[in-house]
């Protein structure tokens, strides 16, 4: 069973840029974004789809701390109790803090190799890379052992 989420821009914008949005399709269902992020995405699908948090106050105080994209899927997230698609570390410590449950695009290129999407992760980490999308050493490092590419 496909577990429901909330996503941010990068991710979507990331596997957009690789060709690899399907993943996001197959892993989770149904997938909701803030009209910010769509703002930010620039794409329309018909499995995506816009809804704007109710609570805005959540929304303003939490533009203090991350962008508004961020703001927005995390109030979105929490007030649907379900799993953020986030990358940026800020928003993922805010989201965590709120009892929000989080997954970056690394974890989701981990879930697919796991559900046998993907043979491989390393080129499609290493596609994300050559596109601006930014992956630490050491994340990349601990992606690969933990599918055993390492």
């Amino acid at each position: 069973m496909k577990e429901p989420a909330v996503a941010d821009s990068t991710c979507l914008i990331g596997l957009e840029r690789i060709g690899r949005l399907d993943l996001l399709k197959a892993l989770f269902e149904p997938i909701i974004i803030p009209p910010k992020v769509q703002e930010e995405f620039g794409a329309t699908l018909e499995w995506l789809k816009v809804q704007t948090p109710s609570n805005q106050m959540l929304v303003n105080v939490l533009k203090f701390v991350v962008d508004e994209g961020e703001a927005e899927a995390i109030a979105l997230a929490l007030e649907k109790g379900w799993r953020l698609i986030v990358d940026d570390r800020k928003a993922r410590i805010w989201a965590k803090r709120l009892g929000i449950k989080v997954i970056g695009t690394a974890g989701i290129l981990v879930r697919a190799k796991r559900a046998v999407l993907v043979p491989s992760i390393k080129p499609l980490l290493e596609a994300l890379k050559q596109t601006g999308f930014h992956l630490s050493s050491d994340l990349v490092a601990e992606v690969l052992r933990l599918v055993g590419e390492d």
